[in-house]
């Protein structure tokens, strides 16, 4: 894989330059990794460093999940991405009665430190970089990682990696909140204090259009309201004493990339200029960085089929080509069976396979914005961001994203658009081949992953065994420290970081939360 700027050439012997400027086309538009960055973040983008190959795993166990890591390591992937279960998203502990047939079903469970000492055994924490796509608990998930890697000597300092932790979209689109949304974004802003003064290098947080998308917006309500909880998110840092320098060159956004290639295209390229005018506009950087989308891409969940599953193999392809036309920064390729089920470790590798084809025999990693000047895209990418603008103004109307959530603006333009497109697809209007159009009687079975339910009976007999070691005075009086400092305004993260050492569990941490902040319950419609 090429990671230097080396002379590259066509097969018809042309030589390809590492940027195409406008200027060669007569239209005014500045060079990729120059403000306001509609043509990438970086001057010649893959021609100096590939984007981040990530695939989205966890499943069973943490020994199972640990082994997929380590297969993808084995086969090239550059990034792990961590899928946790949901008893862990919603901060139960495996052995919790409400997590009872949902342990180890869509993702890996997580309950104490030695659970994440055991999911990264053998994978050199330095080595890689490590998305957890986790929100209401994402601190304490981080503090087991950094804890699991100062276990091994690694300075805490160097960890590179993601935490999602971007509560504001699970109200609007996704549904794993735990605590109401204004303690829940005090947990984010005491992330970034912490991150700031003991992870220096770990992006904070990952503000998601993804889940929006895949509940139903579209490609310019993804990019609004994405944007607008990133600004929120901004303000919210702002309120906490945290200076815009502080916080936004620690920031990523994470998309979805559907089958219009030019659309999508399009969307990535206009979020970058919106972000960096606002950025701009409103705080005045002194740091570049900050008005620098840096943003990851998975394809689109929802356009997977079950029928004619192999089918899906070719809308993964196209759409992860829109996300590098695109200039994104990392990638996941969804499998072709997950609308079946979690993905076959052969599915997986085939999706991994998609990306290193992309990269390495297409060309489309040769030159930075290859789609720039074209009459459609350029149009394309002003008309995006127009309607995006026209929405985020409507969301700031109404008092800014978490008051648009609040009062179900945001959920209600999702669920707006995701029925108008359902009867589209009903109607043939929306074609989509298999379901609606080139139906076949007779459909391909393909494997399916199947959940090791001895494997989830070992992980909850270990959750209790864990607990019942537990010195009972110490973690009880560690969990008291937490509990002393949600009532107060001092950073949570290091009372939970020392609550975990003395071996309290997720869930016990959350109990402790809860009983100060209590659970958000969404207003019934």
């Amino acid at each position: 894989m090429a990671t230097v700027d080396e002379g590259i050439t066509t097969d018809s012997g042309i030589e390809i330059s590492p940027v195409y400027r406008a200027g060669d086309l007569g239209l005014p538009d500045p060079d990729p990794g120059a403000f306001p960055y509609t043509r990438g973040i970086y001057p010649t983008m893959y021609r100096g460093r590939r984007w981040t190959m990530r695939q989205y795993a966890g499943f069973s166990s943490v020994e199972e999940s640990n082994a997929r890591y380590r297969h993808l390591l084995e086969r090239g992937t550059t990034g792990l991405s961590v899928a946790f279960d949901l008893p862990t998203q919603l901060g139960l502990d495996s052995d919790d009665e409400r997590a009872w047939g949902e342990v180890g079903r869509v993702g890996v469970p997580i309950s104490t430190v030695d659970d994440m000492r055991r999911l990264f055994d053998g994978i050199d924490q330095r080595a890689v970089t490590t998305s957890m796509t986790i929100n209401a608990p994402a601190a304490i998930l981080l503090l087991m990682y950094q804890l699991v890697a100062e276990e091994r000597g690694i300075d805490a300092a160097k960890l590179g990696g993601t935490i999602q932790n971007d509560i504001l979209k699970e109200y609007a689109a996704r549904g794993t909140y735990i605590f109401p949304p204004r303690p829940s974004m005090r947990l984010v802003t005491d992330t970034f204090a912490y991150c700031a003064r003991n992870l220096p290098v770990w992006n904070t947080i990952s503000v998601s259009g993804y889940h929006m998308r895949e509940a139903g917006c579209s490609a310019a309500q993804e990019i609004a309201f994405t944007i607008a909880n990133g600004l929120a998110y901004v303000e919210a840092a702002s309120a906490a004493g945290l200076a815009i320098d502080e916080v936004a060159p620690r920031m990523s956004f994470f998309f979805s990339a559907h089958s219009n290639l030019f659309e999508e295209t399009a969307k990535f390229r206009a979020a970058r200029r919106l972000w960096a005018r606002l950025v701009r506009e409103r705080y005045q950087p002194s740091d570049s960085r900050s008005e620098m989308m840096r943003f990851h891409t998975q394809t689109g969940g929802v356009t997977l089929t079950a029928q004619q599953p192999l089918n899906n193999v070719v809308r993964v392809a196209y759409q992860a080509l829109s996300a590098v036309l695109g200039g994104t920064q990392s990638l996941h390729t969804n499998s072709y069976d997950e609308a079946l089920g979690l993905p076959t470790q052969d599915a997986a590798t085939l999706a991994l396979r998609t990306q290193q084809i992309l990269a390495e025999e297409t060309g489309i990693a040769d030159t930075a914005d290859p789609l720039a000047g074209s009459y459609f895209v350029e149009r394309l990418t002003d008309e995006v961001e127009a309607r995006a603008l026209n929405w985020l103004q409507q969301v700031e109307s109404r008092g800014g994203a978490v008051s648009a959530i609040e009062n179900g603006f945001v959920q209600n333009a999702i669920a707006e658009n995701a029925f108008r497109r359902q009867i589209e697809r009903e109607r043939g209007d929306e074609i989509i081949v298999g379901v609606n159009r080139y139906v076949e009687d007779d459909d391909v079975e393909v494997p399916v992953q199947r959940i090791d339910d001895e494997a989830v009976r070992g992980q909850i007999e270990r959750v209790r065994c864990a607990k019942s070691a537990q010195d009972r005075v110490v973690v009880d009086t560690a969990l008291a420290r937490v509990t002393a400092a949600a009532h107060a305004t001092d950073n949570l993260l290091p009372t939970m970081r020392e609550a975990l050492r003395t071996g309290a569990t997720l869930g016990q941490i959350g109990t402790a939360l809860r009983s100060v902040f209590g659970e958000y319950r969404a207003a019934s419609t």
